[in-house]
């Protein structure tokens, strides 16, 4: 490495080419053999004095923690687009960057979306378990029967660059796409599809609803038993974005009573170890927070995240800088 080469730690062990990269770019002690406790990182930055701080959902840094890094930190870059994990207007007084990794994890969460509409509408986790547990009498003509995908009503919540990339892949299945969002997108990035204002003018009008905005300021669930009634009987509802967007309390009764034919989950309230009750129902497909879980997409972030260093240290602009 260079006798000048950044001084970095990480809250986590980085992909394989992203280790080899610090080995041969930055001075950084060795990776942890798992996610690093929030204390155990401020312990390890006042040990090792690095120029930046690399962590992910899994090491949140409060308030007090902020307060509590050394002065020498000047970056904290985290490998995630979210940030809920870190608060920024304490990072941000104390004059310490932050970046993130946006765009390169947009295709496979996408990919993700689509496979739990799917999964969700064509009831993937019943007729799994009914395999996998012994599938001994044949279906008769109408049982287990899913809803077909294309040709439906797709409603997004949060048409960036995730909700844009669900919206070309449902076009492939013929789905009319309806979307609600913060402002109207241009013509050419809304390629034909209905913009709702509102989300409860939008929602009535969802044959499936995926959301892909992050949680609301207030904190209040955006679907709660009021909007969830909105949609139509027989909806499927997806999220893949924050867990928070949905109360599960009402998700539940939607589900019980039929209201809503299935959801597919990748986020939840409580992460590890969601709800029970909630993962348990038949109606339900559910993955582990796994949206950018690709080899190609998580080794893109990690070099993302150290191209975010690397640029701080040689004075240059930040790939993709958290602004205040």
């Amino acid at each position: 490495m260079p006798p000048t080469a950044p001084r970095l730690i990480r809250s986590i062990r980085l992909l394989d080419a992203a280790e080899a990269r610090i080995a041969l770019d930055f001075t950084a002690p060795p990776p942890p053999r798992s996610a690093l406790a929030t204390d155990a990182l401020l312990a390890l930055a006042h040990e090792y004095q690095p120029l930046a701080v690399l962590v992910t959902h899994m090491t949140p840094l409060r308030a007090a923690d902020v307060a509590a890094l050394p002065d020498c930190v000047k970056l904290v870059a985290t490998v995630s687009v979210g940030l809920d994990h870190l608060d920024l207007a304490a990072l941000h007084a104390r004059g310490i960057t932050v970046s993130n990794t946006p765009d390169v994890l947009t295709d496979c969460n996408a990919d993700l979306s689509m496979m739990l509409i799917l999964a969700a509408s064509r009831r993937a986790a019943e007729y799994f378990t009914l395999v996998k547990t012994g599938w001994t009498t044949p279906l008769g003509l109408g049982d287990m029967l899913g809803q077909r995908v294309t040709g439906k009503r797709l409603g997004i919540v949060g048409m960036g660059r995730i909700g844009q990339a669900v919206a070309k892949r449902a076009r492939g299945f013929d789905m009319e796409i309806l979307y609600h969002n913060r402002s109207r997108l241009t013509p050419e990035h809304e390629a034909g599809a209905t913009y709702y204002a509102k989300l409860e003018d939008m929602l009535p009008h969802c044959d499936i609803l995926t959301l892909h905005a992050p949680a609301q300021s207030s904190g209040a669930p955006l679907m709660d038993a009021r909007t969830l009634s909105l949609l139509p009987r027989g909806a499927v509802l997806v999220n893949a974005a924050r867990g928070k967007l949905v109360d599960e309390a009402a998700l539940m009764d939607v589900l019980r009573s039929g209201h809503l034919a299935g959801a597919g989950l990748d986020v939840y309230q409580r992460e590890p170890n969601p709800n029970a009750e909630l993962v348990a129902l038949p109606n339900v497909f559910t993955t582990p927070h796994t949206g950018s879980a690709t080899i190609e997409t998580r080794t893109a972030m990690c070099m993302l995240a150290l191209d975010n260093v690397a640029a701080l240290a040689t004075g240059q602009p930040l790939p993709s800088p958290v602004t205040p």
